[in-house]
């Protein structure tokens, strides 16, 4: 694959390459943790990809290991550094996180989002992963895990709604209530990972997945996600 930078960015990654974008959060020595900065480029290259009529699949993943210790991640949610006690801050002064505005991008684009999960998945991480179309994790280093309630902070939408779709009411409340952690094997089992893949994998069938998926009829596709949700 020979992935091109789409735009420059400074929290993600955007490239592009034979139909597919990846879109990757860059910040992994904080376990590509996402503050108001990094929504705003996470909208901004969605929205392009979205309207960019040569894209049909979007992956959403994380870049990494971490140069301090080696360890991989997807997400793990909103960052605490940039959190006041009003919220999160961005570097203009105003209190907002807009990582709403991201996840019903994600679900209601005509498009297909396929999340990458090579390492953790944590709390706004974790929601962002359940609100993609589809979810293929790294057999080795992937691990899922609800934190909201351990940092005073709850999922009022859609990662918390579509995960009890996904899983069961009950289920649901195991995993925002008790905030364990789970292997992808785990998550695999409780039907909100499509696919558990050999880490050195994990990328080429993403794109595998991708291609299969641009080998369908577009509009059929749009109007089977807009049914789905």
């Amino acid at each position: 694959m020979e992935w091109k930078t789409a735009k420059e960015f400074t929290d993600i990654t955007y490239k592009k390459f034979n139909g597919v974008a990846r879109i990757a959060f860059n910040r992994p020595e904080v376990r590509n943790a996402f503050r108001p900065q990094t929504t705003s480029e996470l909208y901004a290259a969605f929205y392009d990809a979205q309207e960019d009529t040569s894209i049909g699949v979007i992956l959403l993943t994380g870049e990494g290991p971490s140069s301090k210790d080696g360890v991989y991640s997807f997400c793990s949610g909103g960052d605490q550094k940039a959190r006041g006690h009003k919220g999160y801050v961005g570097e203009d002064g105003y209190h907002r996180l807009n990582i709403l505005e991201v996840q019903r991008l994600i679900r209601f684009m005509p498009k297909v989002v396929i999340a990458v999960v090579p390492g953790w998945a944590v709390g706004g991480g974790h929601s962002l992963h359940v609100v993609s179309d589809l979810t293929l994790a790294s057999k080795e280093h992937a691990l899922f895990k609800q934190t909201d309630a351990d940092v005073t902070s709850f999922d009022a939408g859609y990662g918390s709604a579509y995960l009890a779709k996904m899983v069961g009411q009950k289920k649901a409340r195991e995993i925002f209530f008790l905030g364990r952690t789970y292997t992808a094997q785990a998550a695999y089992e409780m039907g909100m990972v499509n696919a558990v893949v050999p880490h050195e994998e994990l990328e080429e069938t993403a794109y595998e997945w991708a291609q299969e998926i641009l080998a369908k009829s577009p509009t059929a596709i749009k109007m089977l996600k807009f049914a789905l949700n």
